[in-house]
């Protein structure tokens, strides 16, 4: 079993929700990176999705692309992302890690490079954001090979075929975009997510992990009690420019946040 299917097992009999921290790899630096993984662990983070930085992040709105840039500003690559999760390995062999970007940086590195040296590090997924389905098949046989789970997004506007194509080639999770329009876009409308959940889970058993949206601890606790993960990205990357020059208060703003809806989350499906 890997670590994600492990991971959402657990939760299951505790009884809990996913919380899944978003952050750009690289941003402000690989060594804030690395810390600031174990310290979301320590907040309560199930899994963690570590952002690969792209020149054109086209799904992300205008917090993830400033975090993108200041990241390849810094140097980050694919490869030092990869190294950052094999540092991360040395001492948390349970989290999941998934990576979430796009597939231009892949396909230059190459599949198969990429596949492998990803599983090595300890990498348990690869959200890719702009390849679908239909043109995934050489990426998803690479993955194959390396035990890595493809995940692939779902959307307010993805109809019936859509969610069963989806669901015939994803693993480990489904991530469910809240909202027509970009990361940290926004006001959720609730209801419809939970309508869309519920048409997603006749058509799969795979877990729904929901983001884009998510602000706060409220919000967070509402929508555990819809889906099965909650992705926060954006309102901790602020936490970052917030406190630009002091990492450590940064840091704590992230931690305290995951700990506020880790608690939330908890206290609304019990």
């Amino acid at each position: 079993m890997s670590r994600l299917d492990e991971c959402f097992k657990s939760l299951q009999l505790s009884h809990q929700k996913a919380l899944i921290p978003f952050i750009t790899a690289g941003d402000p630096n690989a060594d804030f990176t690395l810390s600031c993984m174990h310290q979301m662990v320590d907040a309560g983070a199930s899994m963690i999705e570590l952002g690969v930085p792209f020149s054109d992040p086209m799904a992300d709105g205008e917090v993830i692309q400033q975090a993108s840039e200041r990241a390849l500003a810094n140097g980050m690559s694919l490869k030092g992302v990869i190294d950052i999760v094999k540092s991360f390995r040395k001492t948390n062999q349970k989290t999941p890690v998934i990576l979430m970007g796009y597939l231009n940086p892949i396909e230059f590195m190459g599949y198969e490079v990429f596949s492998k040296a990803a599983s090595e590090a300890g990498v348990d997924g690869v959200l890719t954001v702009d390849i679908p389905p239909e043109e995934s098949a050489d990426l998803i046989e690479a993955y194959a090979r390396y035990d890595i789970a493809p995940i692939f997004l779902l959307s307010p506007t993805s109809n019936e075929s859509r969610i069963k194509k989806v669901s015939a080639v994803a693993k480990g999770y489904i991530y469910y975009v809240s909202l027509k329009g970009v990361t940290g876009a926004g006001h959720l409308e609730l209801e419809h997510v939970e309508q869309k959940i519920r048409q997603i889970k006749q058509l799969t058993s795979l877990p729904i992990a929901v983001g884009f949206g998510v602000k706060n601890a409220d919000i967070a606790a509402k929508i555990a009690k819809i889906g099965d993960g909650v992705v926060v990205g954006s309102a901790l990357i602020n936490c970052i420019t917030d406190y630009v020059g002091d990492e450590r208060q940064g840091q704590q703003a992230i931690s305290d946040l995951l700990n506020d809806m880790r608690n939330a989350m908890d206290s609304a499906i019990q």
